[in-house]
């Protein structure tokens, strides 16, 4: 867990802050002479609030003429460096209460005066405690892998009679106290319950009910206009949000940015929440798991930063550290046009990627003294060797290291017949890093015919099935369109 010394965060802005203040006071029974923090949680990190001494009774008071934001806080004791927490609580509507305990069991012993919120936030805790130990017995007894599957029937069904105990609590406390922090973080984890899918009218079941219904209702428990759900325990906000663009929508560039479009619509209801889900979306496409969804990244910027959209807490250096990634990005993105690159190869003659007239070109990005690029270039001279004719294709390596006789040096011991250039020895105005998004070596991309991007950072054992999938594509496209 990361803690930061800090009185707030820098994405939360002073207008979350109302007028009222907070007092917030504690008596401890058996802690005394050490230093109390009041911090509370954001997105994956802490951040601590106030500071308070530990009087000989155990007394302490956080207190302060702002209005704490809703959340979930914690109690975090010790000296700087050696701090360590000692309990969750949450901070609602109510902020001036007393929570009295002692050292032998904080929780257990836990009284609270002045405020319902924490008082539903640890009968809960206590409560799921409770449950947990009576199901432990039988939980051991499901988990036994020498038992068949009938011998755990009776546990399995005392187990779903527990589970089906606290599911009655949670929404008994959700229905009588919707609006508490307590049952905004229980129905943060709350599932959505997706029923059969209807027949359609010729009889058959309607397939894409469930995932329609599902994506409709994947909010009905978490409202992402409220910037409490920010301040968790866990991540749930930036959770939901990956889950729901990753997983209920086609992988593809138009259709993601549709769905962010609309969640943001909803976050900008408050300012707060605004920010986060925009800030969200931006890094959650900064280096995506699918190839070319980093298109999202740049359509985001564009969209919400580029326009001034986020200037009231984007700062000029954030702006501008996230520009040049975009537009190193935008200059490379899958569908268009790859920069051409003229360099000179081993023989100091100048070679350019667009005069090769191939069907398909493999631009590979790659250090000469690089690790990982010693063990990838061997797999390329071998696909290479073995596909070059199959797939009517040329490799152009750029070699980003100065050192004429290393790049000599690497195509002799790697036996690389194809075209290998030197990166710092350019005929073009800007360096090959600028025009092609290159972070790490190796970085592959392959073009077209016509020097169209078709991939970009795919691995080389990666480059045989891209490829063979590309042309059953084409293919199928060129036949559709003769019928």
């Amino acid at each position: 867990m990361r803690i930061v010394f800090i009185g707030f965060l820098a994405l939360v802005s002073a207008n979350l802050f109302g007028q009222k203040g907070y007092k917030l006071g504690f008596k401890i029974k058996g802690l005394k002479d050490t230093t109390a923090y009041l911090g509370h949680y954001f997105d994956e990190s802490t951040y601590l609030d106030d500071t308070a001494k530990v009087d000989k009774q155990g007394t302490f008071v956080f207190d302060g003429k702002k209005t704490l934001p809703l959340g979930v806080y914690m109690l975090v004791m010790g000296p700087k460096g050696k701090i360590s927490k000692v309990f969750d609580l949450v901070v609602g509507k109510d902020q001036d209460f007393i929570l009295e305990t002692d050292t032998s069991d904080y929780i257990g012993h836990l009284k609270v005066s002045g405020d319902e919120d924490n008082k539903l936030f640890f009968e809960n805790i206590r409560f799921n405690k409770d449950r947990h130990d009576e199901a432990e017995p039988y939980i051991k007894v499901l988990q036994d892998s020498t038992l068949k599957e009938d011998q755990k029937k009776s546990a399995r069904e005392e187990f779903q009679k527990i589970n089906k105990k606290v599911l009655s609590y949670q929404d008994d406390l959700i229905a009588k106290s919707p609006n508490s922090v307590t049952a905004k973080l229980i129905k943060a984890s709350k599932q959505i319950e997706i029923p059969d899918p209807p027949k359609k009218a010729n009889g058959n079941i309607d397939s894409t009910f469930q995932l329609r219904y599902y994506r409709q209702h994947f909010f009905d428990y978490f409202d992402v206009a409220d910037d409490a759900l920010v301040k968790m325990p866990r991540p749930f906000y930036k959770e939901k949000v990956k889950e729901y663009l990753e997983k209920l929508f086609l992988p593809q560039p138009d259709t993601i940015m549709k769905a962010i479009d609309g969640l943001v619509a909803k976050a900008k209801k408050n300012q707060e929440t605004y920010k986060f889900m925009v800030f969200t979306c931006l890094v959650t496409y900064q280096n995506p798991e699918i190839m070319g969804l980093d298109e999202v990244y740049v359509r985001v910027y564009d969209k919400y930063f580029a326009t001034g959209e986020m200037d009231f807490w984007a700062n000029a250096p954030f702006k501008k550290s996230i520009k040049e990634y975009a537009d190193k990005v935008r200059r490379a993105m899958i569908g268009r046009a790859a920069p051409n690159l003229t360099m000179q190869d081993q023989n100091l003659q100048p070679k350019s990627i667009y005069d090769i007239k191939k069907k398909y070109t493999v631009v590979f990005f790659f250090d000469p003294e690089c690790g990982h690029c010693r063990k990838e270039s061997p797999k390329l001279v071998e696909f290479y060797n073995k596909n070059k004719l199959k797939y009517d294709l040329e490799v152009y390596a750029v070699a980003s290291d100065t050192s004429m006789k290393k790049m000599r040096d690497y195509i002799k011991e790697m036996k690389m017949s194809w075209i290998t250039v030197n990166g710092p020895r350019s005929y073009s105005k800007e360096h090959f890093s600028l025009l092609y998004f290159t972070e790490t070596f190796p970085t592959v991309y392959i073009l077209d015919e016509k020097k169209k991007i078709l991939a970009r950072k795919i691995p080389v054992d990666k480059i045989d099935d891209f490829l063979t999938n590309h042309e059953k594509f084409q293919k199928k496209k060129t036949s559709q369109k003769g019928t």
